[in-house]
Formats: C-alpha cells, structure tokens, sequence
C-alpha cells in the first residue's frame, strides 16, 4: 500500500504547517502555566498565549478579548448556547445542524424551530429563515457550512435578519473558519464558535469562542485574575477560562494564524471549490450518486450504487484512502437531504489536497462501481 490519501478533513486536518508541528514542540520546552507565575516560563507562556488570541483577533474582525480559548467548537457552542437559551425558549436552527448544536439545545428543553430548503438553494434558505423568525425567538443557531453535504449558507443575510430582528445569532464555523472569510465586525453575531484542528490547521484540543455579547461560564475554577473572589471574573476572556490552558495546542494554534495569514486572499476556498466541482463530476462519470451544488465547500457527500456507505469506505480504506461514511453526527442534517436511512460516504478536501490523489481516489472508485 502507498501513502495514505486523506480526504477527512472535515474531522480533523491530519497534514498541518511545518511551523504548526515547530511551535507545539517549542512550547513543550519553554512554556510553563500562563497567568500563573512572575517566573519567566510562565511569563513566556503569557506572551504566546496573548499573541495568539490576538492573531485570532486580527483574522475575525474582533477585538483579543473577545477571543476566548476553549476545547474545540463543541465546547463553545455549549458556552453560547447555554448563555442565551432557557427551557422552554424558542430557538431557530437550520436544517443540516451538528450534534453538538441539537444535544446540547434537546438537554435545555429548548423549543426547536427546524429550518429546511433545498441542498445548495442559498435563496431558498434565506427565505425559510426570513419566515422562521417571529416573535419570541430567542436565538438562532445556524452552521456556516454543512459538515455532511459542504452547501454554504447564506450567512450574512441571516444575520441581517437576526440583526433587524434583534435576535441573537450563534454561528458554528467548525466547517469555514480558515476557508471562507468571517468578520465578527460585520456579522454582529452574539457568539462564533471554531475549532481550531480543521480549515484553522493547528492542533487538536484547541478551539475559539468568539464573543459579541456578555456569556455565561460552563466551568469554574482558578483564572490567574480576582483569585480572593469565589466568582468568576466578569470580564473577557477570563470568565471563559477556567483552568489550565492548553499552550502548546495554543503555540501551534497561533502559527496557524500566521500561516494562514500570508496565503493570498480566499485562495484556500477557490481551490477547494475547484478541486470538489471537478471532484463530483468525476464520481458520477464512475456511477456515483453525488450532492453537489453552487457554491459548495470542500465537502462532498456521495452514495456508491449496490453498496453500504459503510462498507465502502472499509473498502476504499484498505486500498489507502481515508474517507468519512454514515451519518457523520449530523442526523438532522441527513433528515434535509433524504439520506437518514443510508448515511453517505464523505470526501472532505484541505489545501494539501494534491490532483493525484484525486486520481487515485477516482481509480479506487471506479474498480468498486465497474
């Protein structure tokens, strides 16, 4: 078997920045406890973690202490969404939502409202929110892009809606943040949720919570700041930080930035545009029932005639090609696009993504359906 051809980066990018892999590996040397200490490795660790909140900052449009470290996007959607939702509060959502936006909204008792339009139908889904939004909603929570089918939503027209019609709005970037360009400033958003492992390139255990409005702590605990208090600090990013940072994570997380701040502008999402519109073509030249649309991420979602998504990508696996099959945490999602009953297999592209693995993956393909 050659070298793994790896097209699940929708779950985690496996190939990250030389500089990425450096900086962990520095911080592991260097850095002590941040917050923690007048010593020098703890003061180190200050100064990177600071430098990469405000990187952070520099590439979403905010201010640094609105930049506020957490797990993985996960961890700050629960924040967010525990900060503005209540049992009983009605709460508007898309119809292709992660797990980790549904659960936490299902364990509240939040009132639900599902939004659906057709894959791919950005006015369409604009419309359906525009009719979602009656009064008394309390906060709508929508994903940038699918993690199953890689449409793209109309965010900056949902947030002008949500904006006119003073709701708050939670985005989850987990799929467009390092792809596709965010401004906080120009979104308004209450919260925007990232994590920092996928399109951002840095380590896993790293993530962003970007907050616009006041939130609420999901852990307690030391802060380095107002310790004689039994509080949580009242101000940003401390009352989100409890605990020990993950420095490393963040040292790598901050070369990211940088990295992806000297590649020349929204080059990363027309590659993988071009890349995935080629990419689908080809599978259904080799019979592949695809999901494909205008304006579509480097996401996409495909079903192999006479065969489980399942067991495809087993097969595909051991010819060396790493996919993503079933329902990809996201049920809700599958339940839009008809496909609850058979999942999909999912190839999800990076900018280390090269021709020739496509090719490959595309030969692979065509030996299961020929």
């Amino acid at each position: 078997m050659g070298a793994l051809i790896y097209l699940d980066n929708a779950a985690t990018t496996l190939r990250k920045p030389p500089e990425v892999k450096r900086a962990v590996m520095w911080a592991m040397e260097h850095c002590a406890n941040p917050g923690r200490g007048g010593h020098r490795a703890a003061e180190l660790a200050q100064e990177q973690v600071y430098r990469t909140r405000t990187r952070a900052a520099h590439f979403f449009d905010t201010k640094p202490e609105q930049v506020c470290f957490t797990m993985n996007a996960t961890h700050g959607l629960n924040i967010a969404i525990r900060s503005l939702v209540g049992p009983g509060d009605r709460v508007v959502i898309s119809g292709l939502e992660h797990n980790a936006v549904t659960r936490p909204l299902h364990a509240i008792g939040a009132q639900i409202s599902v939004v659906k339009a057709p894959l791919f139908d950005a006015g369409a889904w604009a419309e359906a929110f525009r009719a979602a939004l009656k009064p008394g909603t309390k906060a709508v929570v929508v994903n940038h892009v699918s993690n199953v089918f890689g449409c793209v939503l109309p965010l900056a027209q949902i947030a002008r809606m949500c904006r006119e019609a003073n709701v708050p709005l939670i985005v989850d970037a987990s799929q467009s943040a390092g792809i596709l360009p965010i401004s906080m400033t120009e979104l308004g958003a209450a919260f925007l949720a990232a994590p920092g492992h996928k399109g951002l390139m840095g380590p896993q255990g790293t993530g962003l919570l970007l907050c616009g409005m006041e939130a609420q702590p999901l852990l307690y605990g030391g802060t380095g700041s107002m310790s004689e208090s039994q509080r949580m600090p009242d101000f940003l990013p401390d009352r989100l930080e409890a605990g020990t940072l993950n420095v490393p994570g963040l040292c790598g997380l901050g070369a990211a930035f940088q990295h992806l701040a000297a590649l020349p502008p929204h080059s990363t999402a027309a590659r993988e545009r071009e890349l995935v519109r080629g990419l689908a073509a080809r599978l259904e030249a080799v019979g592949a029932k695809v999901f494909s649309g205008p304006g579509q991420a480097g996401v996409l979602s495909f079903l192999l005639p006479q065969l489980d998504c399942e067991e495809a990508a087993q097969m595909l696996s051991q010819r060396g090609i790493a996919l993503r099959a079933g329902l990809h945490c996201a049920p809700l999602a599958h339940q839009t696009g008809n496909t609850l009953k058979t999942g999909t297999i999912r190839a999800s592209l990076s900018s280390y993504t090269t021709k020739q693995e496509l090719d490959a993956f595309i030969h692979a393909v065509a030996e299961l359906t020929g």
